[in-house]
């Protein structure tokens, strides 16, 4: 699988502000074992972590050849107006995402914008 099938599916989706969960997906190619790429989704809708990422596993499945795995959760603060997110906390299901990993993915997005982790809180 060429890299371009990765192209389709974006490193990150958040909600644009508030605080809400987010979950560190890694996807998989299912053609090739050795081609992945992580993704952060993150939405206020979402009463658990679970339930963001079983939607969009769900959904980049249906693009076929693709499979996800959760790499754990957490939280996030998005402050738009002042241009600022901080990562942090667990998922209670999933555990602790790689914190550092979603902020990297997060300031490549966001790239005018304060981006922050931390183990603490929940």
């Amino acid at each position: 699988m060429s890299a371009s099938r990765f192209a389709q599916i974006p490193a990150v989706d958040v909600d644009p502000a508030g605080v809400f969960k987010y979950v560190l997906i890694r996807v998989h190619s299912t053609e090739d074992d050795d081609n992945s790429t992580d993704i952060v989704r993150g939405f206020a809708w979402a009463e658990y972590h679970a339930d963001i990422y079983d939607k969009v596993a769900e959904e980049i499945e249906k693009l076929g050849g693709f499979d996800c795995e959760c790499l754990g959760g957490g939280r996030i603060q998005h402050d738009s107006q002042k241009k600022k997110i901080h990562v942090y906390g667990y998922s209670v299901g999933f555990g602790r995402a790689n914190h550092a990993v979603a902020t990297e993915k997060l300031k490549a997005r966001y790239p005018d914008y304060e981006v922050t982790w931390a183990d603490e809180g929940y």
